[in-house]
């Protein structure tokens, strides 16, 4: 997750598996699928040069207008392309970071994102604390995120739904968004499986799926019971990809990647029904030309989820419904080198969700990219 490449090389070069390799070899080497890793690192430099020179502000900030969040992801992002936290711009991101930095230990801009604004922040700081500057930030922090998650705090009993779960803070429900950008919080802090919080969100996790199951026994899943998930059961339940006749609610690919990712880090494994439930809808429903489900609405924000959690899944190839396997990686790359503009960024000309600011896409499209590096077979 956190490997490094910047810069384009003189060749393209591709990772394969090797002819009779030794046994110490095979466990050195990269995953058996190739990919263009020319234009993987010509891509990333690209983008990282239009959001240096186009995309930031002279205080630091991209795209200002949009609070901390966009800040923190892009400087993450940039990070994770192999920009070092002592470089200008991403040091200039941080120091406009820190103003944000609030007594109760979250790192937010008024009380409608907090949840969302304090985990960005988190991980931004995670990948810029190699010499401990941040250590205490992140520890207020996470005790911050710790708090306000929805459990017995908030008077709930162990069957509530909302059980778990994370929100915005200016809805009054939790949901998969801000709870999986929960655990990728958590996560980049070393929180493990058995942590309690992990296997609370878990519980909140599983309500948000398509699948009756012990895991799930709520309302919504035996009226639509294809693996996939939803936005939030909570609260009346509801999916940005809207209901059925009968009152179910539809999946959708950006949240069903979130739930299976999700679910991996808290310790479900592929032989639990509800991980071969959510590999079954992904298979069916395999697609980058659109978020399934959703058209072009969270493009680039579906891009993400979908390459981080196949990344999680271990998976270099993934069968669709047909039958034909998918080198997910090299095909993400090739889309994202074919949508992206002259200048280095990417644009959704479906706007919904910010995904109109080219600071958001980019950033989203590079974390992207930073999962497309087929890692070293352990």
């Amino acid at each position: 997750m956190h490997v490094r490449f910047l810069g384009a090389a003189a060749i393209v070069l591709t990772l394969s598996v090797m002819t009779a390799p030794s046994a110490s070899a095979q466990d050195a080497q990269a995953a058996k699928v190739s990919v263009d890793v020319h234009k993987l690192d010509a891509t990333v430099a690209k983008a990282v040069d239009f959001l240096k020179s186009k995309g930031q502000a002279e205080n630091g900030s991209f795209s200002e207008q949009a609070g901390p969040a966009v800040t923190a992801l892009v400087a993450t992002a940039m990070m994770r392309s192999g920009v070092k936290p002592t470089d200008e711009s991403v040091a200039k991101a941080l120091k406009y970071l820190d103003g944000f930095v609030q007594k109760d230990g979250g790192v937010y801009k008024g009380e409608n994102y907090r949840n969302y604004e304090t985990c960005l922040a988190v991980m931004c700081f995670v990948e810029a604390n190699a010499d401990g500057r941040y250590t205490e930030k992140i520890k207020n922090a996470e005790k911050f995120l710790r708090g306000i998650q929805w459990d017995k705090g908030e008077g709930l009993e162990d069957s509530d739904p909302r059980v778990g779960g994370q929100g915005y803070g200016s809805h009054k429900r939790p949901d998969l968004s801000n709870t999986q950008m929960y655990l990728d919080a958590l996560k980049s802090i070393g929180a493990g499986e058995d942590d309690p919080a992990v296997q609370q969100a878990l519980k909140f996790v599983s309500q948000c799926q398509n699948l009756e199951s012990e895991h799930n026994t709520g309302t919504f899943a035996v009226k639509n019971p294809d693996g996939g998930f939803v936005y939030t059961p909570a609260a009346g339940g509801d999916s940005q990809a809207g209901s059925l006749s009968n009152g179910g609610l539809r999946s959708y690919a950006s949240m069903t990647y979130a739930g299976l990712k999700s679910m991996i880090y808290a310790g479900v494994k592929e032989d639990d029904q509800r991980v071969k439930a959510a590999i079954a809808w992904i298979k069916k429903n395999y697609d980058l030309k659109t978020n399934p489900g959703m058209g072009p609405s969270g493009l680039y924000y579906y891009y993400n989820t979908f390459a981080k959690a196949l990344e999680a899944l271990g998976q270099d190839e993934i069968e669709d419904a047909s039958g034909r396997k998918h080198n997910w990686r090299q095909e993400l790359i090739d889309v994202l080198a074919q949508q992206q503009k002259p200048d280095g960024s990417w644009i959704n000309e479906n706007a919904r969700w910010l995904e109109g600011d080219p600071n958001l896409v980019t950033g989203y499209a590079l974390l992207a990219l930073s999962h497309c590096r087929p890692q070293a077979k352990k």
